[in-house]
């Protein structure tokens, strides 16, 4: 049998795919596995050894489908669900799953805040596309896989980070999912010991505040190390604090001790650090009772309140204390 997987977008989705791509390769007998993603991602895909081919989307999906359609799939499993997603199953015209959204149950939930979610993980939803090929969730967790090449090494660090530091990643796709800069210096204020602060270009001038605010103990990594580098600094970390990011779920990956600070988003979106062998290790971080949360099931530029309350009123002594465990 020959699968093709697609989810084009974004770090933290890919990485959410993960038991997906293990579990199908490990119990489909003789299945061969392949996974279309965008090209930016194809670094998350491309050291999986559970994936026999990766295909990688530009900018012309038409390409991408044309060299799709010349592989002869015998089924789609669609873990990304939406109008290309179609167009490529379209195209392919063989059988294909799609993962439920979930769309109607996020919009009530963010609109009238009545909450028919179920109690129930992405990565179990992603997992239910393939439960007629007879596969179940094995238990084990998300992957995400370093070639040794591209790690960095620790004696590249300041020496004061080579024997532990905490991660602290600043970036979101959103403004309303992450800290406000104040929060942040206070926050790195609170913490113990060395920090690293990942994240991408925007976040270059905050980090660097911070860490003229803080001190030595700061190495601002914004900005200077690709996917995989980033991964490798939390990879190597102590513990991890990250907002409702691709971040969250790669230290989740690595089972790292992992605190997840949520804005206008919710974990009862299904999207929490998932570590199910160890979930002592995933800690929440967020502002509940308040009317307005959640205000998007994906974020905004500013706090449609004016208030930020969910960032604004983040308990930071418990987020630091829960980095220390």
């Amino acid at each position: 049998m020959k699968l093709l997987v697609l989810r084009f977008s974004s770090i933290g989705d890919i990485v959410l795919t993960s038991p997906v791509l293990r579990c199908v390769k490990e119990q489909v007998p003789g299945v061969e596995l392949h996974m279309a993603t965008k090209t930016v991602f194809g670094d998350l895909v491309r050291f999986n050894p559970h994936v026999d081919r990766l295909h990688e989307m530009g900018e012309d999906i038409g390409s991408l489908m044309g060299r799709l359609r010349a592989e002869r799939f015998d089924a789609v499993i669609d873990l990304h669900h939406n109008l290309r997603t179609a167009r490529i199953k379209q195209a392919l015209g063989v059988k294909a799953t799609s993962f439920p959204k979930l769309n109607l149950e996020k919009w009530l939930l963010v609109n009238f805040k009545m909450d028919r979610l179920p109690r129930q993980h992405i990565v179990d939803r992603y997992l239910s596309t393939v439960e007629l090929l007879g596969v179940k969730n094995d238990g084990q967790g998300l992957e995400l896989f370093i070639p040794a090449d591209r790690e960095v090494p620790m004696d590249t660090l300041p020496a004061t980070h080579r024997n532990g530091y905490t991660v602290l990643a600043i970036g979101a796709a959103h403004t309303t999912k992450r800290l406000p800069e104040h929060k942040l210096i206070e926050l790195a204020r609170l913490i113990e010991g060395p920090i690293v602060i990942i994240g991408g270009n925007a976040d270059r001038g905050i980090a660097g505040r911070m860490a003229t605010t803080i001190g030595g103990r700061i190495f601002d990594a914004t900005g200077r190390y690709d996917i995989l580098g980033s991964a490798s600094l939390i990879r190597q970390s102590t513990s991890v604090i990250a907002h409702d990011s691709g971040a969250m779920h790669i230290a989740a990956a690595f089972r790292k001790n992992v605190v997840s600070v949520w804005g206008n988003t919710v974990p009862a979106f299904g999207m929490g650090p998932y570590i199910p062998q160890h979930p002592e290790l995933a800690h929440l971080a967020e502002v509940k009772g308040l009317g307005c949360r959640p205000c998007s099931k994906i974020g905004h530029d500013h706090c449609p309140k004016g208030h930020f309350h969910c960032m604004e009123q983040q308990d930071l002594v418990a987020i630091a204390t829960a980095a220390r465990q």
